[in-house]
């Protein structure tokens, strides 16, 4: 699919890949993600678009599958001959489709997938030169705030490890263990899970056998909320902290009840806390027709990753893949975004625009919301804005 915010009339448009899980058990984060940047493009182009030429993205669903990202990727560069990408939701299909962007020496701006080697993929010497930019929050930065909450805040000593076998799962499990000996602590399980698994009962009964007091959590939203569920049916409540995906809205919705009071990291969190920020929530309820953001961290992420494009395009007064990407490691414009304000967010060796545990929050579900855990980081999100 080709979505162009505006009429180009004669004037050739800046294609832009962008690439996710549209469909599937991943699509609340890839929709999300998708329509955060449709969004920013919109408002370019409805303001003259970039260097007088309208932006044009070019949407491919990848399934959350990375043959399939791989494909589409190729795809978007070979054929639709994009100038930079933006998305990519899923850990695993990052690591297997975006070194054809790096290839090609095309920027990509990852908007969602926060497995912490994606950005570090193509150092030197291996590689003079790095095309892979992130604006999520890496898994080490989660991991540590997923441990500081369980260990520090709730005082939970004996915890277990539940990920899923995709990448995104085994990396993320990895950070949480490096997180917990910086703590002197083992967990006293580790437990694996499938995607489209629905039973966790056997995983479950081993943790609490162990003597789990808190379950720490890698997964995503479907096989989470079976989780959430087996510990109910099972009579076992213990304390939920796990990475952003926690806050996914088919993890909420399918667990329900069984979902309150489960704690995750996020970037952003859907409340008006300042005018801009309730701008962009207004206008996405407006634009999409609905209540609630399905995953808001990736909507607000995918709408700056656009905003961080489009300023790189400006300041280098060109489309060629290298210009871009060292108007990215340069960028002299501040970039108001809705997660933050963006001031040189990235260097010639720092890919990563969060890279202080200072920028997530933890947020809570309550009432099917995603909310703010705790009232001093609302005060201090708020501030830094």
């Amino acid at each position: 699919m080709a979505l162009l915010s505006a009429e180009s009339g004669a004037t050739e448009p800046i294609k832009v890949g962008v690439s996710g899980p549209f469909t599937g058990g991943s699509n609340p984060m890839g929709v999300a993600m998708r329509d955060g940047i449709r969004l920013a493009a919109r408002e370019i182009n409805e303001t003259g678009g970039i260097l007088g030429r309208p932006v044009l993205l070019v949407e491919r669903d990848d399934e959350a599958r990375p043959e399939r990202g791989a494909q589409v990727i190729q795809d978007l560069i070979n054929r639709e001959k994009v100038i930079a990408g933006l998305g990519i939701v899923n850990t695993g299909v990052a690591l297997a489709s975006q070194r054809f962007y790096q290839q090609s020496h095309i920027p990509m701006i990852t908007s969602v997938a926060t497995g912490s080697i994606i950005t570090k993929q193509f150092l030197p010497p291996q590689y003079p030169d790095n095309y892979i930019f992130r604006v999520s929050a890496p898994d080490t930065i989660q991991a540590a705030m997923i441990v500081e909450e369980a260990v520090v805040r709730q005082r939970i000593r004996k915890l277990a490890i539940f990920h899923d076998s995709t990448n995104y799962g085994q990396l993320g499990r990895e950070d949480l263990e490096r997180a917990l000996e910086r703590h002197s602590l083992k967990p006293v399980a580790v437990e694996r899970f499938n995607i489209r698994d629905v039973d966790m009962t056997p995983q479950l009964a081993r943790a609490r056998a162990a003597g789990a007091e808190g379950i720490l959590t890698y997964g995503l939203g479907p096989e989470l909320a079976h989780l959430a569920n087996g510990m109910v049916r099972l009579g076992w409540k213990v304390p939920l902290v796990g990475s952003w995906a926690l806050a996914m809205s088919n993890f909420i919705d399918n667990a329900g009840p069984n979902a309150e009071g489960t704690r995750m990291p996020q970037t952003f969190i859907q409340e008006g806390d300042t005018p801009r920020r309730k701008a962009f929530i207004d206008k996405y309820r407006k634009s999409f027709g609905v209540e609630r953001i399905p995953v808001a961290p990736a909507a607000a992420q995918g709408y700056d990753s656009m905003l961080l494009l489009a300023a790189a395009i400006r300041q280098a007064r060109s489309t060629d893949g290298t210009k871009l990407r060292e108007a990215l490691e340069s960028l002299q414009e501040k970039v108001e975004g809705i997660v933050m304000v963006y001031d040189r967010p990235f260097s010639r060796t720092d890919h990563e625009a969060i890279d202080t545990t200072r920028i997530p929050v933890m947020g809570e579900v309550r009432n099917s919301q995603v909310v703010f855990a705790y009232d001093e980081d609302k005060k201090r999100d708020t501030l830094r804005k």
